[in-house]
């Protein structure tokens, strides 16, 4: 493997206008998915007569589907990226959720809620395609500012999602999924016809189905022992960050009586607090420290924050923790941009695809994790409750991703200043 800045990055202006197709390709992305999360258990609770408890067991089904598909399609996106460019894959992705949201917006049953959600977690590919555009278009010295562009996208996206959401379900159910699609299918058009190809042909690399499935991907992420250490900090971030969809909620209800509101407010706090450092500071720290020190510090703050939220004793100190634990986002800009530095051009996708099989396994873990944790935390014959004890796990998670990140740090020092050279 090489280590090597893309030998042909987007120019200027067309690289400009390709980060701005793809910033706005991960907002719309997000906040059709935002859009959703308010309004499917609704839909699940009608579709199944009211019962709360079965429209429950269907989202977690539903959930498991969707991280599988993403598990097994995003190596195989990820490599075919390589081969025919990044390009054709964003438009997949964004007229695959188009149609998926259509089939969720007219199912008129179980069978096929669940295969638009199937298909939906299959062409997933934004994420990782646009991180390859990035890894493509930009110089190392810029690539973590962009790529923290990117998780501010993210956080946007996440913040107006649920309002915009929850305010079309109250006058139908079904109409957030129809607008999703609208959102999808235009931006899909404009990328169609403006957005320019950041591979150049010289860069592309032979597509391979033995090299395009999970277990090959990790083995792919362990061939080298420096993206393999990459790697596996990343996956405890991963592993950590989903303790907030599966327990958050729920350990706010349990410990300090929040209604829904307050619980919405509190998330769409934390995705403020997250898009404003990824937008703000990721640059500006990364400048000042460089990426290895900006990973590091990433990594304990967020052991800090999540820490803070298991043992906070009233709501307050808990909201106020929310400043601390979101500044750990600045660790996901620098952990990407190091990873990039490990592989050459060609290989981009072939690694975002095996970083998003990573990530997609998580997806699937985690969460049977935190919640059997949770729920053990919390049972009545538990005495006393213990209902931090899974938001202690996320902070021990990253409280080992920052003990290997600080032991690899003098060789991530040498790859940077090697890919300099």
């Amino acid at each position: 493997m090489t280590t090597s800045s893309p030998s042909n990055p987007v120019p200027g202006k067309r690289a400009t206008s390709g980060f701005i197709f793809v910033f706005i390709t991960i907002t719309l992305d997000m906040l059709a998915l935002g859009m959703i999360v308010p309004v499917l258990p609704n839909l699940l609770k009608d579709m199944t007569g009211g019962d709360v408890g079965e429209a429950a067991h269907m989202i977690g089904i539903f959930g498991l589907f969707w991280a599988l598909m993403q598990f097994i399609s995003m190596p195989i996106l990820g490599a075919l990226s390589d081969q025919i460019g990044r390009k054709p894959i964003l438009l997949i992705s964004n007229f695959g959720q188009a149609l998926a949201n259509l089939m969720t917006a007219f199912a008129p049953g179980f069978w096929v809620l669940l295969l638009s959600r199937t298909l939906s977690g299959a062409v997933s590919a934004v994420g990782s395609a646009a991180n390859a555009y990035v890894a493509d278009s930009e110089p190392v010295e810029t690539r973590a500012q962009k790529f923290g562009m990117l998780g501010a996208a993210f956080g946007l996206g996440f913040i107006l999602g649920p309002a915009i959401g929850g305010y079309l379900g109250r006058i139908d159910l079904r109409l957030p999924f129809l607008v999703a699609a609208g959102m999808c299918t235009a931006n899909g058009l404009f990328g169609l016809f403006m957005l320019k190809e950041s591979l150049s042909p010289e860069n592309r690399r032979p597509f391979r189905w033995n090299s395009a499935n999970p277990i090959d991907s990790l083995q792919f992420l362990g061939a080298n022992p420096k993206i393999l250490k990459l790697a596996l900090i990343r996956g405890l971030c991963d592993f950590a960050q989903v303790v907030y969809p599966a327990t958050f909620v729920l350990y706010g209800f349990y410990r300090y009586g929040w209604e829904s509101d307050v619980a919405g407010l509190t998330l769409g706090l934390v995705g403020l607090c997250s898009m404003i450092v990824q937008a703000a500071l990721v640059g500006r720290i990364i400048r000042r420290i460089g990426e290895v020190s900006t990973l590091i510090l990433g990594l304990l703050l967020g052991a800090v924050g999540y820490g803070l939220y298991a043992w906070a004793p009233n709501q307050y100190i808990l909201w106020a923790s929310i400043p601390i634990a979101s500044l750990a986002g600045i660790y996901g800009a620098a952990i990407q941009s190091l990873l990039t530095r490990q592989i050459g051009p060609d290989e981009q996708g072939r690694l975002q695809g095996a970083v998003g099989a990573v990530q997609a396994a998580t997806s699937m873990v985690g969460p049977l994790v935190f919640t059997a944790i949770f729920a053990w935390s919390v049972a009545p014959v538990r005495e006393p409750s213990l209902p931090g004890l899974a938001l202690s796990l996320a902070a021990f998670c990253l409280l080992i991703a920052t003990g290997i990140a600080a032991t690899g740090a003098r060789q991530f020092r040498a790859d940077q200043a090697s890919a300099k050279n």
